[in-house]
């Protein structure tokens, strides 16, 4: 098998997941990360791709403090995130999209027209006790952002599950 054709497979095997949130520089790039983190401990590592963006974020902004702290108590580093606005094109690309309020779907699939069963879910949707929504922590103590970091970690079996089985 020649090179191009080999690279070509890979594309299409490879599946990309992405995160959703307001700015993108909060909980999606702590989704991202901690979500990716997941997956390098698996056989899946190769074949998927996370990768977040916000509603109504300024392409080119780091993650706030908080966030890269709350992620760094777990020895990940998101100090080298930019945010990213949600587009078209990355939501087309995305094999499943996790968002992190039912807000965020309403206007996910208000701005963006999407198909009849668009693979977009809480990234709660799956946990069975608590809240399905992860609350804003922007501007909030570093308590606010490690509650939300594990509430997070709590969802992210659900989810490789949900990808093991349906990508």
């Amino acid at each position: 098998m020649g090179k191009k054709s080999r690279l070509k497979r890979e594309r299409r095997e490879t599946k990309k997941v992405l995160f959703i949130c307001t700015a993108n520089v909060c909980r999606s790039p702590m989704a991202e990360r901690l979500f990716a983190h997941e997956v390098s401990k698996t056989d899946l590592p190769k074949r998927i791709i996370s990768y977040s963006a916000g509603l109504s974020a300024m392409d080119g902004d780091k993650a706030s403090q908080n966030s890269i702290d709350a992620c760094k108590e777990l020895g990940l580093d998101i100090s080298d995130h930019k945010s990213t606005g949600l587009t078209r094109t990355s939501l087309e690309e995305a094999s499943v999209v996790f968002c992190m309020t039912e807000s965020h779907r309403a206007l996910i699939n208000m701005y963006f027209d999407l198909p009849q069963g668009y693979p977009i879910f809480l990234m709660r949707e799956f946990v069975e006790e608590g809240s399905k929504e992860l609350p804003d922590p922007y501007g909030q103590d570093i308590e606010v952002y490690r509650e939300c970091r594990d509430r997070m970690l709590e969802a992210i079996p659900s989810l490789m599950n949900w990808v093991e089985k349906n990508l």
